[in-house]
């Protein structure tokens, strides 16, 4: 397997990056709208959309670096267009990305399955959710707020980012828009 990146890997990485920074920026605002209705840690139910782009880069690309760049990326574009989580997600994006980017690392970019995905997310869930609970949420008690935010981030991530970027990246293969990636290629021929 070849780990250069090529010029479409940049381009579609970035792509679905530029596209994700728009979607969270739109989800911010309806994440601190109409769902602040529902209580802490409960919205946290709604958290995996923005470890997505983790995920899909990663099982499109299928190269090293895939997470981390097109999560980080995102996450710049968010803060360029403007969110009420600042400039704290140029940290925060990076470090939600080396958490899917661990995963895909440790089964050595060679495994891009159903398990690993969810693994992924949910792994860039709980990096997500204890950055959470020591810069948004330093004054809450484990018992009654962190463990339950980090747990239920977790399952968000492991349901949207994981399994949600695998079902995307499936009902994206059969239309030719991924043949130039092993995501594509690995479609079963008609």
């Amino acid at each position: 397997m070849n780990n250069r990146w090529r010029t479409i890997d940049i381009v579609i990485a970035s792509i679905v990056a530029v596209a994700f920074g728009v979607i969270f920026w739109a989800w911010g605002l309806l994440y601190n709208g109409p769902a602040d209705a529902i209580p802490l840690p409960g919205r946290a139910l709604l958290y995996g959309v923005w470890l997505v782009p983790a995920v899909l880069g990663a099982l499109i690309i299928r190269k090293p670096g895939a997470a981390f760049y097109t999560l980080t990326l995102a996450a710049l574009v968010s803060v360029a267009i403007g969110t009420s989580w600042g400039w704290t997600l140029v940290v925060q994006g990076p470090l939600e990305a080396l958490g899917a980017e661990l995963i895909f690392a440790i089964f050595a970019y060679k495994v891009y399955k159903l398990p690993v995905a969810l693994l992924a997310g949910a792994t860039a869930g709980v990096v997500a959710a204890v950055y959470d609970v020591f810069v948004w949420y330093p004054d809450t008690a484990w018992g009654s707020f962190r463990l339950p935010y980090i747990l239920i981030t977790a399952a968000s991530s492991l349901v949207i980012a994981g399994l949600g970027s695998l079902l995307l990246v499936r009902a994206l293969a059969p239309t030719g828009v991924l043949d130039r990636f092993p995501a594509g290629r690995s479609r079963a021929l008609v």
